[in-house]
């Protein structure tokens, strides 16, 4: 017999909720994402201004997408919004997208991390090259065997974990938290104090920088890609969004635990990539980056406190990004098992394990998924590709401000955007100009994208046709 539902307390305090948007973002990006950033703009000064531009335009996303969360607080997030903004057929794209490219790609790309870590304390076996070479279109599945066999493995592993009703999510999560804000706080005060870093590292460019103006091209192409790899670091902003109608005060709490968090988050990212620029001069970033699985706080961490500081910080990695992935398997199949209910979804993710109450199926298809987007490509391709579909979502939500603000204008909202119309509305003309430019910059990505969301149209239109019958 199902549990009936409770009404929601607004019980949370503006401290509690600015932790949760802190908790909810900081996570695998921080350590890795500086080497591909450096790679395309091969300055630190830029390197940096990227981060906090990345968190700015996060923030205006955040801001924008906390009305929509507010009118609809409790009514099952991005699912229930596009419904009522745009209607059934925006809602299923929505919900294929999260399983076809984002939330897997997610799963794909944190238990990566959690490889290359691994493969940093032990070296992880490759197959013979004339195996590893073998190519099916644009896909090489057996490059970096040791590696992808070890990321299969491991989300195998916890999704079977979490059809057996893993309990204590919301306690790891606070703990992995905890280790996060422990191991950058280790980088940044032993690699300024200890690191025999340079202030000249943030006056000398790669070798191969070319100075540029802002009315250059060139330029605004690597900085959007640059900005696309920190979005990966910043990702998460939206989930406190979801909580609104837990909030105490939620008019004026909201908006400041979206605030104050993100400050925290931005200024977290500028000490911590100002550290690794300081240590590391910029070409070594990128010959990190260029060097297959290296990851750029291990190679940091290595260049001033040798092998035992850079097992060290792996093992704070490891154990991050195990609970990181674990969280990120949780959530996505309660979606596709809402899905299923409403007939727009694969039919056995509609079912619950009668001893587990778990979401079975659908984890397993999650799971599954997961492990062959894994073989599809590297790290940084996937959370590429994935922050390109997301923003497509992201855009179309806080377009959803305005819309909302036409069709219902008397609708009860515990908060209205700060800065409204112009705050929405450069997030969205900056989202367009990322999926604009994104095409551009990493077509292969980009494609991959787009061709996975759209394989949900005829998937939707076969499920509603059978829906309509019954």
């Amino acid at each position: 017999m199902e549990k009936q539902q409770g009404q929601l307390v607004r019980s949370l305090t503006l401290g509690a909720a600015t932790i949760l948007v802190v908790s909810s973002v900081i996570g695998s990006g921080v350590y890795k994402k500086v080497a591909p950033m450096s790679e395309q703009l091969m300055s630190p000064d830029l390197v940096l201004a990227a981060w906090v531009l990345a968190g700015i335009i996060s923030l205006c996303g955040a801001l924008s997408n906390a009305e929509i969360a507010g009118m609809m607080a409790g009514s099952g997030g991005e699912y229930v919004y596009f419904r009522r903004i745009y209607g059934r057929f925006m809602a299923f794209m929505w919900g294929w997208s999260t399983f076809a490219v984002i939330k897997t790609a997610a799963v794909a790309g944190i238990a990566y991390v959690f490889t290359q870590s691994l493969n940093s304390i032990f070296p992880l076996p490759h197959l013979p090259e004339s195996i590893e070479s073998i190519q099916f279109l644009i896909f090489k599945p057996f490059e970096n065997a040791g590696v992808k066999a070890v990321t299969i493995a491991l989300i195998l592993t916890l999704t079977f974990l979490n059809t057996r009703g893993l309990r204590g999510a919301a306690a790891l999560s606070t703990w992995i938290t905890r280790l996060v804000i422990l191991g950058l706080s280790l980088i940044v005060l032993s690699g300024l104090f200890f690191g025999g870093g340079s202030f000249a590292n943030f006056h000398t460019p790669s070798v191969q920088f070319v100075a540029r103006d802002w009315t250059d091209f060139t330029l605004i192409k690597a900085m959007f890609a640059a900005l696309l790899a920190a979005f990966w670091a910043y990702e998460g902003w939206n989930t406190v969004g979801f909580l609104g109608g837990e909030i105490k005060e939620p008019h004026k709490n909201l908006p400041l635990a979206l605030f104050s968090g993100m400050m925290i988050i931005i200024g977290a990212y500028a000490v911590v990539n100002f550290t690794y620029l300081y240590v590391l001069p910029i070409d070594q970033l990128i010959s990190a980056h260029q060097t297959q699985n290296e990851i750029a706080a291990v190679a940091v961490v290595r260049h001033f406190a040798g092998n035992t500081g850079a097992v060290l910080i792996s093992i704070i990695i490891l154990i991050t990004t195990l609970g990181c992935t674990n969280a990120t398997i949780l959530m996505p199949p309660r979606v596709y098992n809402a899905m299923a209910k409403d007939r727009l979804f694969f039919r056995r993710a509609a079912e619950i394990h009668p001893k587990y109450h778990t979401p079975n199926p659908a984890l397993w298809m999650q799971g599954v998924w997961a492990c062959l987007l894994v073989l599809s490509g590297s790290f940084d391709q996937l959370t590429d590709m994935l922050i390109f579909a997301a923003f497509f979502f992201y855009g179309a939500t806080a377009f959803g401000v305005f819309i909302m603000r036409r069709r219902e204008p008397n609708a009860d909202r515990p908060y209205k955007v700060w800065g409204y119309p112009i705050v929405p509305g450069l997030f969205v003309l900056f989202c367009v100009a990322l999926i604009i430019i994104t095409c551009i910059n990493h077509p292969r990505e980009a494609a991959l994208g787009v061709v996975l969301m759209l394989t949900g149209v005829p998937f939707y239109w076969y499920w509603q046709g059978n829906a309509q019958k019954e």
